[in-house]
């Protein structure tokens, strides 16, 4: 019996956190159990977060229905039904729960890093719409922080499509963003993300926590729990706004959920709203107690109201630190001296220039489902369609992804490329997607050395034959260069309309006798004075000789001890000019 339980005392959980990474918290490891309380789990999570101002945090898990719950410190895990019954394992979402109304007061880096993850998120699922202007600046702060300074040569064009920063990113967006990069030169990161965070709590839906409920005649309604009070939307416009001094009872039965609040003519004022279910109007409830109780004022700050006394809650109320609490401690330990804000990088993307027109891949969802206007609008409308198409069509362009990504695949060791040989030579002629390559002969290219030590030989300028002589003129200077490099072979073409054919059908008897003397002696013709040591007449080349092809050695001699190559070399341009005219 003793083994059964504790097998039903197991537990495994998974945190993420807002860097996206994730820890894990078991029995064996950290000697969690079903019946260890929330607030054992808050703690090692803050410890591995390294977090000392921990009242604005929480973690939160979605029961079966997607409905999402904070964890409650005072309650056993066993006793979180809704967390129950959706595992083992079980996750849970770290996040903050109570936005503070200025987060750049925020005493340590650390803390105010955690809210500029937490707002980037919000703004990257649409949970916190800005327009296209402040979309630019928190965009160009966000790079900023995660790269520094901008460098044109590190940050090639493009570089900010790999990252990602609101829901509808478009190519125009990113440019701007790019341009205010530039601008932001010197800030280190966590300057980049305090005027993040400056910028975010002048949204109107900063720190906004949205409720469904329903009003006279079943029209809909949002309340939104924000740190100066409470919000009521309808179609998407702001129609009410409670502030949380001004509120003297918060109650709930069934699923009808009462705010009474106290107006400018001091008579107090109820105000009635119907929740989609129980479970819903409840968690509507604890979470509007929790905030009041956290940001609420002081009761001497009821005195201007006219009203002093305790605020009803109806069953229970929230028991940790307040706003005033955490603002009036004068602390000696924070901020840490020693304290190493480690960030993490965030998730990138393939540049724009690399992906299809229109098409941009968002960061998977791995933070629990928060309510949005939109969703709610749409569930409340009976509309229940999952884009099953794009959903489809999604499906078949990974699909054509991977299969790209299969057929070029890449080979960066020696026992894959056998593997990739040996692959070739199995496909066989009968194989459809056997490609038969066709190899083409081409002429190979002189010896590169040769080619370069005899360039350094060829005299590039003109020479004014105004003041030569004769003989000067008759005799043409030049050099002797010896190489062991092959000389270039010119192959003539076999078409039965090649040039030698085509020179010898329109020539003289005397050029076609002096054509073919040169053809028989030889078909190697030099473009260049360049012979072979052993290429000069009455000599032939041994095969020692041609084993010495990879050093080329050079010398030069004078006119007279090369008359006889000269004059072979002679012939042949004589005679080639006499075939050209």
């Amino acid at each position: 019996m003793s083994c059964f339980c504790s097998v039903q005392e197991e537990f495994y959980c998974e945190v993420l956190l807002l860097d996206e990474s994730k820890l894990i918290l078991t029995t064996q490891q950290q000697g969690i159990k079903k019946s260890t309380k929330g607030s054992v789990v808050l703690d090692y999570v803050f410890s591995h977060v390294n977090l000392a101002e921990t009242e604005y945090f929480g973690l939160r898990y979605c029961d079966c229905s997607h409905q999402t719950y904070w964890l409650d410190p005072s309650k056993t895990l066993a006793e979180h039904k809704d967390l129950i019954t959706t595992g083992p394992p079980f996750t849970l979402y770290f996040g903050v729960k109570f936005y503070a109304e200025d987060p750049c007061k925020l005493k340590e880096e650390i803390t105010r890093y955690e809210f500029f993850l937490q707002v980037k998120q919000d703004v990257l699922q649409g949970r916190l719409p800005c327009p296209f202007n402040i979309s630019t600046q928190l965009g160009a702060l966000a790079i900023q922080s995660e790269l520094g300074d901008y460098d044109p040569y590190k940050h090639t064009p493009g570089y900010v499509s790999e990252y990602r920063f609101v829901p509808d990113q478009n190519e125009e967006l990113e440019d701007s963003i790019e341009q205010i990069h530039k601008t932001l030169m010197g800030q280190v990161p966590a300057e980049a993300e305090n005027n993040y965070l400056a910028i975010a709590k002048t949204l109107e839906m900063y720190g906004v926590d949205l409720h469904p409920v329903f009003g006279e005649k079943q029209s809909e309604y949002f309340l939104g729990l924000t740190p100066v009070g409470v919000v009521v939307y309808k179609n998407k416009t702001q129609v009410g706004k409670y502030f949380w001094p001004r509120m003297t009872k918060v109650h709930f039965k069934e699923t009808q959920f009462e705010l009474r609040v106290i107006g400018r003519d001091c008579n107090e004022t109820s105000f009635f709203f119907d929740a989609p279910s129980k479970t819903a109007c409840k968690n509507l409830w604890k979470c509007c107690v929790e905030h009041h109780t956290f940001f609420r004022y002081s009761n001497r700050d009821f005195l201007c109201l006219g009203r002093i006394g305790d605020v009803e809650y109806g069953h229970a109320e929230y028991a940790g630190k307040t706003a005033m609490q955490i603002g009036r401690e004068q602390s000696v330990t924070l901020p840490r001296p020693d304290l190493q804000v480690s960030r993490t990088r965030s998730k990138t993307y393939p540049k724009r220039s690399t992906q299809p027109a229109g098409e941009l891949h968002l960061t998977p969802d791995l933070h629990p489902p928060y309510i949005m206007m939109n969703d709610v609008m749409s569930r409340s409308r009976g509309n229940t369609s999952s884009g099953s198409e794009s959903e489809n069509s999604n499906r078949e362009h990974r699909k054509k992804r991977n299969r790209s990504r299969q057929e070029n695949e890449m080979v960066d060791s020696g026992p894959q490329w056998e593997v990739v040989l040996r692959r070739q030579k199995e496909k066989t002629p009968n194989d459809p997607n056997h490609r038969r390559s066709r190899h083409r002969s081409r002429s190979r290219s002189p010896d590169i050395q040769a080619k370069e030590q005899l360039w350094k030989h060829i005299q590039k300028e003109l020479i004014d034959p105004s003041g030569l002589s004769e003989e000067q003129l008759k005799e043409i200077p030049y050099k002797k260069v010896e190489t062991q490099g092959d000389p270039i072979k010119i192959r003539h073409s076999h078409s039965p309309r090649s040039f030698r054919q085509y020179r010898r059908s329109h020539c003289s008897d005397g050029e076609r006798s002096v054509l073919s003397e040169v053809n028989a002696r030889t078909d190697l013709v030099p473009p260049l004075p360049v012979t072979r040591t052993a290429d000069v007449p009455g000599s032939s080349s041994t095969p020692a000789q041609k084993k010495k092809g990879s050093k080329d050695t050079l010398s030069e001699s004078s006119e007279q001890d090369a008359k006889s190559s000269a004059k072979v070399v002679k012939t042949v341009h004589t005679s080639r000019e006499k075939t050209e005219t």
